[in-house]
């Protein structure tokens, strides 16, 4: 058995595990009282950490069972936690978590995980969100998957606290709803006939069904159905597979597109057989030439829902067709509704009291109408 030689009463608490090694250990009773000894260094770092350790027992705060354990770096923790969502990460979204991810790794990954601070992650989100113009949505985001990490660890044994739930969570602000008005819409289609005439089909077929641009530009011909006049999208922002019905005019746009490639491969082709990816390249343009402000693409999107609700459309129809996981995405819409709210209440003049000659009374149909509003 090892001997411990003790020191003199002057360094209480100090010794050297090996005489003359310079090598120093300090020895001191936890919060709970429990005698433990502790590797330290030099004398000098010996001291620190020993009146460091008293005082920790003295405000009763609990150590870890095993203070010399390897640390857990963040880095783990986010190992952890993207094997655990692997399942839940939509197909066409694994390219942007994985930047995510990255993003994660290079700011805290070499990071030991119980030493970060909830400042240090907020100060974080800040700045990325400043340098990467991020929506409150993305910084929530972010803020949610180092959460997740934390909690897995904790589950695991790994870290001891949570930090990221001490970090505020940015309120969302997912109210845009901009959409084209007739003259806007006359305009922009006639930029885009006399202009861009090649890709007509690719404005209407957003106009007139609501998809995504992600959704619209992976789409194989194998998804179009024109006989059933259906569009089967398999790579969704949800992760679900998505029907979406074709009205004429989408129908039209696909049977020019049909008509170009003979219904192989990709339904959007560029002019020398390149899969196109995205419309930046000549909406930009379509939209600067019509003169429109503020308009994006995914605003076609806003003017389908804006134009369903119009029509009458109801809500919980208008968030299958534009694949909302919740009403409540679609709730945005119902101001666009009004002159059919007005409508509705109108009904209501006909079951109005009605005044007679003699005083005021309910025709027959009135409260016949009446007692089944009641029942």
């Amino acid at each position: 058995m090892v001997e411990w030689s003790v020191m003199a009463k002057k360094v209480r608490g100090l010794f050297e595990k090996n005489k003359n090694s310079g090598v120093w250990w300090i020895c001191y009773a936890d919060a709970s009282g429990r005698k433990r000894r502790e590797k330290a260094g030099t004398k000098a770092v010996a001291r620190k950490l020993y009146v460091k350790r008293k005082q920790e027992a003295l405000e009763g705060r609990k150590l870890p069972e095993n203070l010399r354990a390897r640390k857990i770096r963040f880095g783990e923790l986010l190992d952890a936690a993207k094997e655990n969502s692997k399942r839940g990460i939509p197909k066409g979204s694994k390219k942007r978590y994985t930047c995510r991810i990255e993003l994660l790794r290079n700011a805290f990954g070499a990071i030991p995980a119980d030493e970060i601070k909830p400042e240090m992650l907020a100060r974080w989100l800040s700045d990325a969100q400043k340098e990467h113009e991020w929506r409150p949505a993305t910084v929530n985001r972010y803020k949610a998957f180092i959460s997740l990490a934390f909690r897995l660890g904790m589950e695991n044994g790994r870290c001891q606290s949570n930090p990221a739930r001490l970090v505020k969570r940015m309120r969302e602000h997912n109210e845009r709803t901009r959409f084209l008005s007739i003259d806007e819409e006359k305009r922009l289609r006639t930029v885009i006939e006399r202009d861009h005439p090649m890709h007509v089909p690719e404005f209407e077929i957003a106009l007139h069904t609501g998809i995504r641009s992600g959704e619209q530009y992976k789409l194989l011909w194998s998804d179009v159905d024109l006989h059933a006049h259906q569009l089967t999208l398999r790579e969704t922002k949800n992760g679900t597979t998505r029907y979406v019905p074709l009205n004429s005019v989408a129908s039209g746009a696909f049977q020019s597109l049909w008509e170009r490639s003979q219904g192989e491969g990709r339904v959007f082709m560029g002019e020398h057989g390149i899969p196109l990816q995205r419309p930046r390249y000549w909406w930009e343009a379509a939209i600067e030439t019509a003169k429109l402000k503020d308009f994006h693409w995914h605003d076609l999107r806003h003017t389908f829902a804006s134009k369903c609700v119009m029509a009458g459309v109801d809500l919980r129809t208008l968030q299958q067709l534009l694949g909302h996981k919740t009403l409540q995405m679609v709730v945005r819409y119902t101001h666009l509704s009004q002159s059919h709210e007005l409508a509705a209440v109108e009904r209501l003049c006909e079951t109005a009291v009605r005044t007679e000659k003699g005083g005021d009374t309910l025709s027959d149909t009135s409260t016949e109408e009446a007692k089944r509003v009641v029942q």
